[in-house]
């Protein structure tokens, strides 16, 4: 017997990536329902080889769901999470809404998935950041051996994170330049096509913004609140995938040898770290794939016990999708089992 899952949003960029995740992982999944606003009800959507309807969230019985998976933004959240959880579907949310409450555990399967078993307190479980998910499969063997006392990181951000409306205008601003046509941005506070914005999300007091703030606050609740983390987030022209230069400071010595053969024999880790030319991992590179990518392990002899890394992951996957996949995997497995 096998469960019933909703998929909030199928119609998004990272709604469409679960659909395609829960059909490439074979989830355990009898029925699943493909949820939008009224606007997309009747569109097709792709689950593997079959084609789904795309039914009126507003309308849907989340009675008969075992779990739903949302990821159509931070105000469907707040209004049908809720409603979801109450109804008795476990709710994996991939919106920043639920992250930073105490009574909902934020989850990394490969950083801290015994922390699923606190969902019992709201019936929700939320999905970091896709800049944090793929910083933390990184930081936590590293941490674990030889404790991370700061970590400073540079993101290098791609278009898909601000949504298809965010790959659109890459697409269309790249095209247009070479046409000679005017540039106005709209997704993106400045021109995207052929530039770098140091600006993700809304602006804080302290001058950060809240992607650089999330990165800080959900890391430290994922692995320790003891890691000081400082980021600046940035928005380049790449459609899918995330990179980050992270430079670590350590409690105790590690080599980068060390480090490399840790890190290989992580879960969710792949290491491609030749000191040559193209021995290391680009964007381009990790799309489509569910491994977040560790390259250009070196220490840096500027502090002590100091190492610097490069990760790259597919942000549309394990920075989103496939991790809310990951957290229903441990759900079912651990806590939601059904008789045969």
């Amino acid at each position: 017997m096998g469960y019933t899952v909703a998929v909030v949003g199928a119609t998004g960029a990272v709604g469409a990536e679960m659909l395609n995740i829960l059909a490439e992982r074979q989830f355990p999944a009898d029925k699943v329902v493909a949820l939008a606003s009224s606007r997309s009800v009747g569109r097709d959507v792709s689950f593997g080889d079959q084609t789904l309807k795309v039914s009126n969230l507003e309308e849907f019985d989340f009675s008969e769901a075992d779990i739903a998976l949302f990821s159509a933004g931070g105000s469907i959240s707040a209004e049908y999470g809720p409603k979801a959880a109450a109804a008795g579907a476990v709710v994996i949310d991939n919106s920043s809404f639920f992250r930073m409450h105490e009574d909902v555990p934020l989850i990394v399967p490969e950083c801290n998935a015994d922390a699923v078993a606190g969902y019992t307190k709201r019936n929700i479980i939320a999905n970091p950041n896709c800049s944090t998910a793929q910083l933390v499969v990184a930081l936590k063997p590293l941490h674990e051996r030889a404790g991370i006392k700061r970590v400073v990181v540079s993101t290098y951000q791609s278009a898909s994170g601000a949504g298809g409306s965010g790959m659109d205008e890459l697409f269309n601003q790249t095209k247009g330049i070479f046409v000679n046509d005017e540039i106005e941005p709209d997704t993106f506070t400045k021109q995207i096509a052929f530039n770098v914005i140091p600006h993700i999300d809304v602006f804080m007091d302290d001058g950060s913004t809240k992607e650089e703030w999330k990165m800080v606050a959900e890391t430290k609740k994922i692995l320790d609140p003891k890691i000081k983390l400082t980021a600046t987030c940035v928005r380049v022209p790449t459609f899918v995938g995330h990179a980050e230069a992270v430079n670590i400071e350590l409690e105790k010595p590690l080599s980068a040898d060390e480090a490399r053969d840790l890190l290989r024999e992580a879960p969710g880790l792949m290491v491609v770290d030749k000191r040559e030319d193209g021995g290391y991992i680009t964007p381009v590179e990790c799309v489509g794939e569910y491994a977040t990518y560790v390259s250009r392990v070196r220490e840096d002899p500027t502090i002590d016990n100091g190492l610097n890394i490069w990760v790259v992951s597919d942000n549309l996957r394990k920075g989103a999708a496939l991790n809310a996949v990951q957290i229903a995997e441990v759900l079912i497995n651990r806590f939601l089992k059904k008789a045969a």
